[in-house]
């Protein structure tokens, strides 16, 4: 079961270059698998582009780009759709790879109509219950003890379904992540932990956020194993998923996945990581790209061609036109769909409240549509 691993214990099967190390064991993972992740990583990168262009054109609010990351979003694609996936911020892959819409998405960020979420969250803080992605919340670490809480109560229903969960290493400086990390120990829950590292919690290095060796190494106080991957290598980071899921599936309990991996550009649109990091750390990782590495080992496998990436890009560019398009005619969201969701059968302060609200004079937003 074991690949070929590095001198530090970090599990890896392509080279830098997008070639099998020798020694290493290639997943079984079906073409047609391996072609839809390049598809929706290509995805990913074109909808970054856009939309981060977007907001330093002042059309957009804010955004987070992932890229450089993007090979850790496919540690879902070996879990089933009845499994749930907790998100952070920076996992966009993963939605596009459940189902989420190009439409969805961007009607997200601006917060219309048609938002799923019924503009209640900034842009970025998506939502899908039909494809069991659970709400991304700002406050880092909430989601790990709704994770671990999920996968404990289909453990108790006598379900084998998975709860995996995405963090970044500066979560793990939280009471959220000892918490959810304990008490999966205890009670041998199915959940899985990605901890994203990308080497800055926003402008905090690594090294300020832990004493540890690694954060993998935080599993063994935990109870479980922990797993260091090459995070930007798609094959191990497929390798190492299915494996923690089959595990946990099989009612062995959790683990903790360290994915190493590299945050290019800034935290967010708000952020600019030249005041805090050297310019020259970037180029030693954009190197290790793993869109680059998957695409050239796709094409050792006979399986992408220059034609078809094109094809790929032009058809999202085009789609994400349509949609930005589609939204900017769009009005926002009704107002009283405020009230909408609070609670499951409306109660009479709330309905009182409603019809206060909807009996006031309307003023024009400046923001509205038609």
């Amino acid at each position: 079961m074991v690949a070929v691993q590095a001198q530090d214990d970090l599990r890896r099967v392509l080279d830098d270059e997008g070639r099998v190390l020798p020694g290493a064991r290639v997943p079984d993972v079906a073409d047609d698998v391996l072609r839809n992740i390049f598809d929706k990583m290509t995805l990913v990168r074109v909808m970054d582009d856009r939309m981060m262009r977007l907001q330093r054109q002042g059309r957009l609010g804010f955004y987070m780009k992932a890229i450089g990351e993007e090979a850790t979003h496919f540690a879902t694609a070996p879990l089933r759709s009845t499994d749930w996936v907790y998100p952070s911020y920076r996992e966009q892959g993963a939605w596009f790879y459940r189902g989420y819409t190009i439409k969805q998405f961007v009607d997200q960020l601006f917060g219309n109509a048609n938002d799923p979420v019924k503009g209640r969250q900034m842009p970025v803080h998506h939502s899908a219950n039909w494809l069991n992605l659970v709400s991304i919340s700002s406050p880092v670490g909430t989601q790990i003890p709704q994770a671990v809480g999920s996968a404990y109560a289909a453990k108790i229903m006598g379900k084998d379904d998975v709860s995996m969960v995405y963090f970044g290493e500066g979560t793990s400086s939280t009471g959220e992540f000892h918490v959810g990390l304990n008490f999966a120990g205890v009670w041998k829950a199915p959940c899985v932990f990605i901890c994203r590292n990308n080497g800055w919690a926003i402008s905090v290095p690594r090294e300020k956020q832990t004493a540890a060796k690694t954060f993998a190494s935080k599993a063994v106080g935990y109870g479980m194993p922990g797993i260091r991957v090459d995070g930007n290598d798609i094959l191990a980071v497929l390798q190492v998923a299915q494996e923690a899921i089959d595990r946990a599936r099989a009612g062995d309990g959790p683990t903790l996945i360290e994915a190493l991996t590299y945050r290019v550009q800034g935290h967010s649109s708000s952020d600019d990581p030249s005041v805090y990091r050297d310019p020259k750390e970037p180029e030693i990782w954009e190197k290790r790209d793993p869109l680059n590495r998957m695409r050239n080992y796709l094409t050792h496998r006979g399986l992408w061609d220059q034609a078809w990436e094109q094809g790929l890009i032009d058809r999202y560019n085009q789609e994400i036109t349509d949609a930005l398009a589609a939204s900017d005619a769009t009005p926002p969201p009704p107002v009283e769909t405020m009230f909408d969701d609070v609670f499951e059968e409306m109660p009479w302060h709330i309905r009182e409240q409603k019809a206060w609200l909807m009996a006031q004079a309307r003023t024009k937003s400046p923001h509205h549509h038609g």
